[in-house]
């Protein structure tokens, strides 16, 4: 084989948009095989989002990007107090960040209540966000 030979794929779909949303629509008959990577964890996707953006924003602290987190929030084009309060969701217990990543707690705190002052203690972060064992 020389180093120009190429190889075309077609895969017979097509992209239908909906509000909101695209969604890739299969010739009837054919099958769709999901990756295992692209099962569903049943975690709040809002949440997820945000978790994803938080850390994102504290490694740009981290890497000398911004100054100060109220230049990050002018550059990102945020109110400074909502990128404070994104930031502290960096700052939650670890395993606390792996159940709401993986839909595990069974009882899923909402953004807007993660977004409230938590303390800084992961086992009183813990009592604050979990439900009390019966």
């Amino acid at each position: 084989m020389s180093a120009s030979t190429s190889l075309t794929v077609q895969v017979p779909l097509s992209i239908r948009r909906r509000p909101g949303r695209k969604t890739v629509v299969t010739p009837e008959g054919a099958s769709l095989t999901v990756p295992t990577s692209a099962i569903s964890t049943g975690a709040d996707p809002t949440l997820v989002k945000a978790l994803a953006r938080a850390f994102r924003y504290q490694r740009l602290l981290d890497e000398g990007q911004y100054a100060s987190i109220t230049e990050m929030a002018e550059a990102e084009k945020l109110d400074r107090g909502y990128m404070g309060r994104l930031l502290q969701l960096t700052l939650l217990a670890p395993d606390l960040i792996e159940m709401l990543l993986n839909g595990s707690a069974g009882f899923y705190p909402g953004l807007p209540s993660l977004m409230e002052p938590l303390p800084s203690a992961w086992l009183a972060q813990r009592l604050a966000v979990l439900p009390p064992a019966n």
